[in-house]
């Protein structure tokens, strides 16, 4: 007997993109710790590592800085693929896996690389603004996840999406997608929200090791990427968005 329903499949099912991508983090963290003399790995640091200093010009260290201009822009993406230490690697990696899952499936490929290099580069734009001229290394995918996160909370959590149960077909991934000030309104928006915010804050208190440093966790950076998550998700999404209705007020979104 045929089903008439499309088949179902775990929302874990990773795509090849998002398993591409864990692949690269942990290829070069082990590429950093295991393969690379203390040198080797602080002038790998220099170079792929996002670092303020590079960008104020009043400070003897911003001319010499390895990459010149080429360093200067490659680093608003490449520190995302470095990261302090395993526990660092495998906590952005179990938040890829949960939130790279939904929108590499919705986004595709392409656009999903797109969208998480533009993530990534809003959170260093964010770190940048908030710590001018400091000369600690910034590491880590979370910018670049926090945007997943913001995006796949534009259409996951509202009802028929893909996180809207434990399962889901591929029609879940494929809903339109609601306005903003509506998915703001969804309750289980609202509940991620302040799950996400109370997680900034905690972890914001803390810090990680970078060599020899010791560096906060760059949680401005994070929140410069969630923002572009969820303000940006339309220029990316290639979903037709249902027809809106009006806000409730116009003091709306």
């Amino acid at each position: 007997m045929t089903s008439l329903h499309p088949p179902r499949q775990p929302v874990f099912n990773v795509p090849a993109i998002v398993m591409a991508t864990l692949v690269i983090l942990l290829a070069v963290h082990l590429l950093r710790t295991l393969v690379l003399t203390s040198r080797s790995e602080l002038e790998f640091l220099l170079l792929f590592a996002f670092i303020p200093a590079r960008y104020d010009s009043g400070l003897l260290v911003a001319g010499t800085l390895p990459g010149g201009v080429f360093a200067d822009a490659w680093t608003f993406v490449t520190y995302s693929v470095i990261h302090a230490d395993f526990i660092h690697l495998g906590f952005n990696s179990v938040w890829l896996l949960a939130f790279g899952t939904p929108l590499a499936r919705r986004f595709q490929s392409v656009r999903f690389v797109a969208f998480v290099v533009v993530a990534a580069a809003a959170g260093a734009l964010a770190h940048l603004a908030t710590h001018p001229g400091e000369i600690i290394p910034m590491v880590g995918a979370s910018a670049a996840i926090s945007g997943a996160m913001a995006a796949s909370m534009r259409f996951a959590f509202q009802r028929g999406g893909p996180l809207w149960s434990g399962r889901a077909d591929m029609a879940s991934y494929r809903r339109p997608a609601l306005p903003l000030w509506a998915a703001l309104r969804e309750p289980r928006v609202i509940i991620f929200l302040v799950l996400w915010s109370a997680l900034n804050f905690l972890f914001g208190q803390g810090s990680i090791s970078i060599g020899d440093e010791q560096q906060s966790v760059a949680w401005q950076a994070h929140v410069g990427g969630f923002l572009a998550g969820l303000l940006l998700f339309g220029l990316f999404d290639p979903v037709r968005r249902a027809p809106e209705a009006e806000p409730p007020s116009a003091s709306a979104w």
